[in-house]
C-alpha cells in the first residue's frame, strides 16, 4: 500500500483548478480520471495517507463487501475488467484496496492528489464564481467546481458514552481500525454494536480472545453470505461478455445482477415458499431478498420470510434465550440486510456472551471496563462497532457555505434536499457523488458512482462549450425531486423502521428516508432527460 507524507500534501497548496474533488475512494478516482479526459485541471484532496476511501479505513477483521466483486468494480475500461481477476465472490478489504491502488497506478492518478489533507471548510465566492476550499492545516485551494466524493458511510460515530475517557485500555472503532492491525489474543474484549461490521468481525475475533461480550441494542437480520472462491470457469464466463453482463445489471432496480423472482410470496403455497427460501438461503447474501417480488412491499409477504428466518435462527443457536435476543421485531430487510459467515454459530461458543442493552444502554465507561444495564464488566479492550452518520455526515462535517452565506448544516437541518442527489439549490457549481436523493446505497455503489461521474463530466463539458460559468439547481426542481424521493420511499417497507437509511441512529437527526428507492433505470432516465433538455431544473448563467 502506498502512503504519503504531509510534505507531499503541502507541496502544491494555494493553487487554482477548474475542479477540486474531495475524497480518493472510487468516486474521487474516477472523477479525476474523467476531468483529465475532458481537459479540466483538477486535484483530489484526501484526509488519509493513501487512496481507498472507506476501504482504506475499514480494516477490521472480516471486512468485506456485500456486493459481488465482479460487479463491485469499475466498468469504464473493458481492458481493465479483463486484466484484473478477483479471487472471491465477495472480496475482502485487502483485495478491494489493492484493486483501488491498481486503478490509481494504472491511470497515474496520485500525481494530482493531496494526501493527509482533511478539508475543514469550503465557501462559494459569489464575485469570482469560485469555491475557496480550506484544509485543517490552513491551506487554501480555489476551483470553479467543487465536487464531493466523500462517501455515504465514512463519517464514523461513537456515541457520547459517559466517562468515555476513563477507560484505561485501548478503544477501537471498526471504521478507523489501526493500519498495523490489533492483537486481541487472550484478552477480555467488549464489542458495542451488532451492525454489519460487528457481524463480519465477531466470528473472527471470538476464537482469539479469552472472552467476548457483545453489547446489542437492536437485533439485526443476518443471512449467510455463502462466500466462495471464484473458479477460473466462473470468471471466464462473465469476462466472455462483460459489457453485456454489466448492461443487464443496469436494467435491474439495484443495478445488481442476481437471481430474482417476480412472483408473489402470497401466491405460493407454504411448501413452495419454504422451498424457494431454502434455495435463496443457499445462494446467500443480499440476493436472498430476491426470493419473491413483494417481500419489501407487502407486510403479509414479509411475514412469511421473517418466519422462515426465525426458524433458521432457532436451528443454529442452541440457547433459546440467546436466539430470542438475536431476533428482530421489525420488518425483514427494512434495515440493510447483513450478510455474514458463522455469525450466529459464534454465539454457541462458551467464550461469547450476548448482552441486551435495549433498556438503559451503556451507562458509563470506567477505568477497567464499562457499566451496562446495572452491571459492571471488566475488559482489556473495547471495540465500538457503532456505525456511521450515513449519507449526510461526511458532507455536513465540513463547513460548506453556499450562496448568500447559507451553510449546508442549516440547509439540511430538516433532512437532505437535493436535485437528483447530485446538486443542491443554493450551492452553485457544487456536485455530490452518490449522496442522498440518489440510488447510492440501494444499488451497486460503483455503478452509481460511474453514472454520476459521467453525468457531471458531461455537464461541465456542456458548460464550457456554451460559455457558462455558474450552474445551480432551482428550488422548484429540488422540491419536485424531493417529493419523488419521498413517494418512492412510501411504496417500500424499508421506510417504516428505524435505520441509518432514515438517520435514526443519530440523536437529533431529522427522520427522512435519504436514498432514492425508485430504481436505478428510472433514475438514469430522469438524469438523461434533464441533460437532454438543456439542464432543465437548473439556473445556468454566464
Amino acid at each position: 500500500m502506498t502512503e504519503h507524507s504531509e510534505t507531499r500534501a503541502e507541496s502544491r497548496a494555494g493553487e487554482r483548478f477548474d475542479a477540486v474533488v474531495i475524497g480518493a475512494g472510487f468516486a474521487g478516482l474516477y472523477m479525476l480520471h474523467r476531468l483529465r479526459e475532458i481537459g479540466f485541471s483538477a486535484c483530489v484532496l484526501e484526509a488519509a495517507p493513501g487512496v481507498g476511501g472507506t476501504w482504506y479505513w475499514n480494516r477490521y477483521p472480516g471486512a468485506r463487501c456485500d456486493i459481488e466483486s465482479m460487479q463491485y468494480s469499475f466498468q469504464f475500461s473493458d481492458q481493465m475488467q479483463q486484466d484484473w481477476t478477483w479471487t472471491e465472490r465477495y472480496a475482502a478489504q485487502p483485495e478491494i484496496l489493492a484493486y483501488i491502488e491498481h486503478v490509481a497506478d494504472r491511470f497515474d492518478l496520485e500525481r494530482d492528489m493531496r494526501f493527509n489533507t482533511r478539508v475543514a471548510a469550503a465557501t462559494f465566492d459569489e464575485t469570482a464564481l469560485e469555491w475557496v476550499i480550506e484544509t485543517e492545516r490552513g491551506q487554501t485551494v480555489r476551483a470553479r467546481y467543487f465536487i464531493m466524493g466523500v462517501g455515504c458511510l465514512s463519517s464514523t460515530v461513537t456515541p457520547p458514552f459517559a466517562s468515555y475517557d476513563d477507560f484505561e485500555g485501548p478503544i477501537y472503532h471498526t471504521g478507523r481500525w489501526p493500519t498495523e492491525g490489533v492483537d486481541l489474543a487472550g484478552l477480555r474484549v467488549g464489542i458495542i454494536g451488532t451492525g454489519s461490521s460487528a457481524v463480519q468481525s465477531i466470528p473472527l475475533i471470538a476464537p482469539e480472545v479469552d472472552h467476548l461480550h457483545v453489547f446489542q441494542r437492536t437485533a439485526n437480520y443476518v443471512v449467510p453470505a455463502q462466500n466462495v472462491a471464484l473458479t477460473p470457469d466462473a470468471v471466464a464466463e462473465i469476462k466472455s461478455d462483460y459489457p453485456g453482463f454489466r448492461q443487464r445489471a443496469k436494467q435491474r432496480p439495484t443495478a445488481f445482477l442476481f437471481s430474482y423472482h417476480t412472483d408473489s410470496a402470497l401466491a405460493a403455497s407454504p411448501e413452495q415458499r419454504r422451498a424457494r427460501y431454502e434455495e435463496q438461503w443457499k445462494i446467500g447474501g443480499l440476493p436472498f431478498l430476491g426470493a419473491f417480488a413483494d417481500l419489501l412491499t407487502n407486510e403479509d409477504a414479509n411475514k412469511t420470510v421473517a418466519e422462515f428466518w426465525r426458524a433458521k435462527l432457532r436451528e443454529i443457536v442452541h440457547d433459546p434465550a440467546t436466539a430470542e435476543l438475536l431476533t428482530p421485531d421489525e420488518v425483514f430487510g427494512c434495515k440493510r440486510l447483513c450478510a455474514g459467515t458463522d455469525y450466529y454459530e459464534t454465539y454457541n461458543r462458551p467464550n461469547v456472551t450476548l448482552v441486551d442493552v435495549s433498556a438503559t444502554g451503556i451507562e458509563r465507561f470506567a477505568a477497567r471496563g464499562l457499566r451496562a444495564e446495572g452491571r459492571d464488566y471488566d475488559f482489556d479492550a473495547i471495540i465500538c462497532a457503532t456505525g456511521f452518520d450515513a449519507m449526510t455526515g461526511s458532507v455536513t462535517r465540513i463547513k460548506i457555505t453556499g450562496a448568500n452565506g447559507q451553510a449546508i448544516q442549516d440547509k439540511w437541518r430538516a433532512g437532505p434536499s437535493t436535485f437528483l442527489g447530485l446538486t443542491i439549490a443554493g450551492f452553485p457549481n457544487m456536485f455530490n457523488i452518490a449522496g442522498p436523493g440518489s440510488p447510492s446505497v440501494l444499488a451497486t455503489m460503483v455503478t452509481c458512482i460511474e453514472q454520476h461521474v459521467e453525468w457531471i463530466a458531461e455537464c461541465l463539458s456542456w458548460m464550457r462549450a456554451h460559455g457558462k460559468r455558474r450552474i445551480e439547481a432551482t428550488t422548484g426542481a429540488e422540491a419536485e425531486w424531493g417529493a419523488e424521493v419521498e413517494t418512492a420511499a412510501k411504496a417500500s417497507l424499508r421506510s417504516t423502521c428505524d435505520s441509518w437509511y432514515v438517520g435514526s441512529n443519530i440523536p437529533g437527526k431529522a427522520r427522512v428516508f435519504m436514498p432514492y428507492i425508485g430504481g436505478f433505470p428510472r433514475y438514469v432516465e430522469k438524469c438523461e432527460q434533464v441533460a437532454a433538455n438543456g439542464y432543465d431544473g437548473f439556473s445556468v448563467t454566464d
